[in-house]
C-alpha cells in the first residue's frame, strides 16, 4: 500500500479529534476524551506542545500519530515521545502503522534526537506484538507516576 504523509494545520483539529475520540473507543476510554476542537487548536498550533501526522493512503487519512519533544539527561539530548498513534481498522495489518512509526524515526534522527518511545497498554497484545516485531523494547524495570486533577493541585499548593 501506498502511504504518504502530511503535517497537520489548524483547520485539522475536527479531525484529530476524530482520530482522538476512534482510539479512546479502542482503548474504551471514551469518556476519559475532554479535548475539543478549540483546545487542540490552543495546545498543538498556537502554544506548539505537540505535533501531528497524518498515514494518507487512498486519497484521504487513515491514521495519526501525536508527538513531542521530551529530553533525556542521560543521552544529552532531545527524543521524541509518541502519545497517540492509531490506525482506522479498515487499513491495520497493511503496513500503515509501521509506515507512520518509520516516518516518526526519520523525524527523530532528521531532529538528532537519541530515541522515540512511547507508552502501551498491558492488555493490547496486538499492539504489543507489532512493537516488538519493529525491535521496540518494553522497559519492564519502570513504572508509570502521574499526578491529575485534585492531586496535582494539591501538590503544586504543597498539601501533600
Amino acid at each position: 500500500m501506498n502511504v504518504t504523509f502530511r503535517t497537520a494545520a489548524p483547520e485539522d483539529c475536527a479531525l484529530i479529534l476524530r482520530f482522538i475520540r476512534a482510539l479512546a473507543d479502542y482503548e474504551h476510554m471514551a469518556d476519559q476524551v475532554a479535548a475539543t476542537p478549540a483546545l487542540l487548536r490552543e495546545w498543538l498550533f498556537e502554544k506548539r506542545a505537540a505535533e501531528v501526522i497524518f498515514a494518507v493512503a487512498e486519497g484521504r487519512e487513515v491514521g495519526f500519530a501525536l508527538f513531542f519533544q521530551n529530553f533525556s539527561t542521560f543521552l544529552g539530548r532531545a527524543g521524541l515521545y509518541l502519545e497517540d498513534l492509531f490506525v482506522e481498522p479498515g487499513f491495520r495489518g497493511q503496513g500503515v502503522g509501521k509506515a507512520l512509526l518509520g516516518e516518526l524515526a526519520r523525524i527523530a534522527l532528521a531532529r538528532g534526537c537519541g530515541r522515540l518511545e512511547w507508552w502501551c497498554l498491558d492488555w493490547n497484545a496486538p499492539s504489543i506484538g507489532f512493537y516488538r516485531a519493529l525491535g521496540a523494547q518494553p522497559m519492564d524495570d519502570w513504572t508509570v507516576y502521574r499526578l491529575a486533577g485534585k492531586a496535582l493541585e494539591q501538590a503544586a499548593q504543597g498539601e501533600k
